[in-house]
C-alpha cells in the first residue's frame, strides 16, 4: 500500500521541527549554521505538511 493510499489512522499529520530562534545562533559563522538547518527543515516540514493535507482533503476530511 503506497503512502497515498494509508487510512488516515495510518499517515499522521507531520510534526514540526524544533523551533530555533535567532538567540540561538553562536554567531561564529558555523556551515551550516543552526539557523540554516532549522529553515531547511522547516521547509521539507511545510511541504510534507502541504502533501499531508492534499491527501486528507481529497477524501473530504
Amino acid at each position: 500500500m503506497s503512502e497515498a493510499e494509508l487510512p488516515p489512522e495510518d499517515d499522521p499529520m507531520p510534526q514540526p521541527p524544533f523551533e530555533v530562534t535567532d538567540d540561538m545562533c553562536c554567531g561564529s559563522g558555523c556551515d551550516p549554521c543552526i539557523l540554516d538547518t532549522y529553515y531547511a527543515e522547516l521547509r521539507d516540514y511545510r511541504s510534507r505538511l502541504a502533501a499531508w493535507q492534499a491527501r486528507h482533503n481529497k477524501d473530504g476530511q
